[in-house]
């Protein structure tokens, strides 16, 4: 993975996605299992799995599905990470984290700041407060996280904002999704390489 800022390129369904954010640079790229217009089925994680050199992170996001369904799907698409975004306690974490795989906490940004390392994850995403809506919301507001720790920082970031938000924040790492879309759960390429390009540019 990169020295620079960690860059993930979430809700990928295609080749051509895949293809363009691992050649654009990205560090990780993330499969939608939960219900969303990005979502795809197991199957197609799989092939797509596949695609990704070594050294690139693969990760299967999930929303408050019960945990042997998310160890049954990471383990027949073949991810590298797990990512939740949910009410999910310590023990569902410690259960997956025999699983070997990479967690990843996503957790809305609201009157509380979550602390990296509360469930025991890997990672850290600090999601908007409405995720998903795809709105910059207000990254000055609060102090985010501590120095050094793996957090990203993520909702409503695009090519256009990215460089402002890495800036203000300092993150370890950005996480896009709708940002780099052309519509609605379709990634547009040229988007993609902006996006990283622009995140980059900051680190």
């Amino acid at each position: 993975m990169s020295n620079s800022l960690f860059v993930k390129i979430c809700g990928l369904k295609t080749e051509r996605d895949v293809d363009t954010a691992v050649e654009a640079g990205a560090d990780a790229i993330g499969f939608v299992f939960s219900e969303s217009p990005r979502r795809i089925d197991v199957a197609t994680a799989a092939r797509l799995c596949r695609r990704v050199p070594e050294g690139v992170l693969t990760v299967g996001v999930f929303r408050e599905e019960p945990v042997h369904e998310v160890r049954s799907v990471a383990a027949d698409a073949g991810i590298g990470a797990v990512q939740l975004h949910g009410p999910e306690d310590r023990g569902y974490y410690d259960d997956l984290a025999t699983g070997g795989w990479t967690l990843i906490r996503a957790a809305a940004f609201g009157d509380l700041v979550p602390r990296f390392g509360d469930m025991g994850e890997d990672m850290l995403l600090l999601d908007a407060p409405v995720p998903g809506s795809g709105v910059a919301w207000d990254w000055n507001s609060k102090p985010l996280a501590g120095s050094g720790e793996k957090w990203l920082l993520a909702g409503g970031l695009s090519p256009d904002n990215v460089g402002h938000a890495v800036e203000a924040t300092r993150p370890w790492g950005v996480d896009v999704s709708s940002g780099v879309e052309q519509s609605r759960g379709v990634k547009d390429p040229a988007l993609i390489k902006a996006f990283v390009k622009a995140a980059r540019a900051q680190s």
